[in-house]
């Protein structure tokens, strides 16, 4: 997985995409087989069984396992920040990064309770990409080259991958990179984010409408993202397409992850069957986005924090998925007496 130097940036990207591997169909049915077999009425653990299936499928393991999952999350600053979008200044993104490293923060704790690997990569975050309400965030080789960096967080035998990201204003970007994907108005996709009052939800009102504004009838996927996303949006769908091609299932976080995802989405309907989207988020733009998709999330907290803590809850679920279908006996083994004995 390396990209030519001949092609565009973006070519390369889309020639990835084209090149994604669909489902390990052996290893799904030989789930699906032991999972008829094993000491339970058919269907009576309901997710928990579709969950060991799609890990099956997109590992390509047909006794599938969790033993290396890691929470990815990508910290970056934005320039659109400076127009009041948030309730929180730019200086808490190092300030953030900082309490990542120290252990303090919300998903150090649920990735401490989910044995869960935690790294976190600091896209510059002492240099906020431009406004989008008034410039592109990343030119083509910048874009395509935060891609390819965010497909480099699967060094190490991950396992299991799960996104999270950092980035005061983010929520202002994403909810402008939805409605540049999926179209609509910008109230749609906007929400209160770290907890802005009336009059800072309608600058983000504004900001979003000023950047689709900007972005014209642009409607090129990567195009999208380079001009009005960011660069943790950039990494994270760099690491979506990465993960596809080296058989790691993901967990999508929240707003800000799926925004992400959406991008991979619009370049292939099909390009996110490896994902599972891990909660549904109190960005009312969240579940719009899901329904767009077609996709259904597997929690409702509540949850609105990202560091990706909604996908490291449920990697817990997931893990425990692969462990009662491995870890189970089958009638046979147990000596019980199956529905047809």
């Amino acid at each position: 997985m390396s990209f030519s130097e001949s092609a565009l940036p973006f070519e390369d990207i889309r020639n990835l995409v084209k090149s994604m591997p669909g489902p390990d169909e052996d290893a799904l049915q030989a789930v699906k087989a032991r999972d008829a077999q094993l000491t339970k009425p058919a269907g009576s653990l309901g997710k928990l069984e579709e969950l060991a299936e799609w890990l099956a499928a997109w590992s390509g393991k047909s006794s599938p396992k969790v033993t290396r999952p890691l929470v990815a999350i990508f910290a970056t600053s934005h320039g659109v920040a400076d127009k009041g979008v948030s309730a929180f200044p730019s200086s808490v993104n190092a300030q953030m990064v900082e309490n990542f490293a120290a252990g303090g923060a919300a998903i150090n704790q649920i990735c401490r309770s989910n044995d869960i690997g935690l790294k976190v990569f600091d896209l510059a975050v002492e240099i906020p990409t431009p406004s989008i309400t008034e410039e592109d965030a990343m030119d083509e080789a910048n874009c395509a080259a935060t891609m390819a960096y965010g497909m480099e967080a699967l060094a190490g035998g991950v396992d299991l991958i799960c996104l999270g990201e950092m980035g005061i204003g983010n929520t202002t970007v994403a909810a402008a990179v939805l409605n540049g994907l999926f179209g609509g108005q910008a109230a749609d996709w906007i929400g209160r984010g770290t907890g802005v009052d009336d009059a800072g939800l309608a600058r983000k009102r504004e900001a979003v409408e000023q950047a689709i504004a900007r972005l014209g009838n642009e409607k090129d996927p990567l195009e999208v993202l380079r001009k009005i996303g960011g660069r943790e949006i950039a990494a994270m769908a760099g690491l979506i397409v990465a993960a596809r091609l080296q058989r790691v299932p993901v967990l999508v976080d929240g707003f800000v992850t799926t925004a992400a995802a959406a991008v991979v989405y619009a370049m292939d309907p099909t390009g996110l069957d490896h994902c599972q989207f891990a909660h549904v988020s109190a960005e009312a733009g969240h579940r719009r986005a899901l329904e767009t998709m077609g996709k259904e999330a597997l929690l409702d907290f509540g949850m609105r924090l990202g560091e990706g803590t909604g996908a490291a809850l449920a990697a817990g679920i997931v893990k425990a998925a692969a462990e009662t279908h491995n870890g189970m006996a089958t009638f046979l083994q147990a000596g019980v007496s199956s529905k047809d004995a």
